[in-house]
């Protein structure tokens, strides 16, 4: 079936400015609260909401098999149940209705009035209801970063690491979309010099970097995906900040990896962009530097350009961009991951969320984690205001934004931004 949604020549009838992440090329999927406070799954285009519920109800993907209401709901899990054939018919019957050349839609007001918001008017929600959440450790960069800090940096990388993508299995209970604000967690810690713990609020709150992408029900309990299969089963992709409390990562993590340093919060894009929308940004990974399984074996292009940045900007502030790197840097692709994640007769399931882990690059300021711009604190990393950051301060806001461009189209993610305040405390009682 043909992506006939990408072609770079396509305009909309709905305007948008050169720089958006959303023309009509991209057609992501959410889910969104309006103003009529009703929930509805959805798609953007420029500055504007789309409400899928509503196109449906009033016949415009007729011809296409949906349920009657299967846009009608408070997340896209069942959509994208559907498989690849429906995302590929829904997202080409979208991209028909919005084009330049089609009035049906664009000449009634009336539809669009019922159809169509800014998205000052609409709230954001998580796009799925996420059962299990899988976060890998695929950037070389990153591993051995982090190996040279903390162990050996002859021996930065343990022995497996080449040989398997490396991964935990996370909460999905504390997975929340942009605009949320979290508060810094408590925890045991192992003050320096000390042999016995202490309890009380992190004090190295970090963010990483990451990419995620979302399955649909990949196979049965027992069946291996092969790793040429995999990407029938990804639905496509978001940008993702595993927020992460590295004092109380450091004293926990060993033997059973991390725990509460992890499970506070993580935060998400809340437009998944499909691999069919990412497909002319394809490019190849870095080179594997040992031979791996054959049911690793990965070949063509299977990774993407993505570029990706992050700022921090301190309460009533100025952002500052702190780090710039790019999904294509990690050395294990999502092909990869999702069949090393069943190559045991693990079940995937619609919905399920996998991580990039920490994406960084060669350079200092591609870092994708404070820890690492800081060098573990050692390095302040100066804001535009003139003050440093070890680590988040307190009412600090990190924005992760994250974009391809080829030409004169950019398809892009929005942004995930959120908040951090201060350790949580109960209202007293009077």
């Amino acid at each position: 079936m043909p992506l006939e949604t990408n072609d770079p020549n396509r305009k909309s009838w709905i305007g948008y400015s050169s720089d958006s992440h959303f023309p009509i090329q991209n057609i992501p999927f959410g889910v969104f609260l309006t103003r009529d406070n009703v929930i509805t799954i959805g798609t953007r285009i420029g500055d504007w909401a789309i409400d899928l519920g509503a196109l449906q109800e009033m016949g415009y993907f007729d011809g296409v098999p949906l349920t009657d209401d299967m846009f009608m709901q408070d997340t896209l899990n069942d959509f994208i149940s559907d498989g690849k054939k429906t995302w590929r018919l829904v997202r080409n019957r979208i991209g028909d209705i919005f084009d330049s050349e089609n009035g049906l839609l664009r000449d009634n007001k009336e539809h669009r009035n019922r159809i169509i918001f800014n998205m000052d008017e609409v709230e954001m929600q998580l796009p799925v209801l996420i059962g299990d959440y899988t976060d890998f450790y695929s950037s070389k960069e990153h591993a051995t970063n982090v190996g040279t800090m903390f162990r050996d940096p002859d021996n930065a990388l343990l022995p497996n690491w080449l040989h398997m993508p490396v991964a935990y299995h996370g909460r999905s209970s504390t997975i929340i979309p942009s605009g949320i604000p979290i508060h810094r967690p408590k925890g045991q810690t192992i003050p320096a010099g000390s042999d016995q713990p202490v309890f009380g609020p992190s004090k190295l709150v970090d963010f990483e970097l990451e990419m995620a992408f979302i399955t649909t029900d990949a196979n049965n309990m027992g069946q291996p995906i092969p790793v040429q299969d995999a990407e029938d089963y990804i639905f496509g992709m978001v940008v993702f900040n595993d927020w992460s409390a590295r004092d109380i990562q450091k004293w926990e993590y060993v033997p059973l990896g991390p725990f509460l340093a992890k499970n506070f919060a993580s935060s998400i894009s809340p437009w998944i962009v499909t691999l069919d929308a990412l497909e002319p940004f394809r490019t190849n990974g870095p080179e594997m530097e040992k031979p791996v399984l054959d049911y690793l074996k990965s070949e063509g292009d299977k990774t993407y350009d993505i570029h990706l940045e992050v700022d921090i900007t301190p309460q009533q502030g100025k952002p500052t961009t702190i780090c710039k790197s790019n999904f294509k840097y990690l050395y294990w692709n999502m092909s990869q991951q999702l069949a090393h994640h069943t190559v045991n007769g693990c079940r995937v399931n619609s919905g399920d969320m996998m991580g990039s882990g920490t994406i960084s690059g060669t350079k200092k300021d591609s870092y994708g984690s404070m820890l690492e711009l800081s060098w573990r604190g050692e390095r302040p990393v100066k804001l535009n205001d003139g003050t440093e950051r070890k680590f988040i301060n307190d009412f600090d806001t990190v924005t992760m934004r994250g974009y391809c461009k080829n030409g004169p189209v950019r398809i892009g993610f929005g942004e995930v931004s959120n908040q951090l305040l201060p350790v949580y405390e109960p209202k007293v009682k009077h």
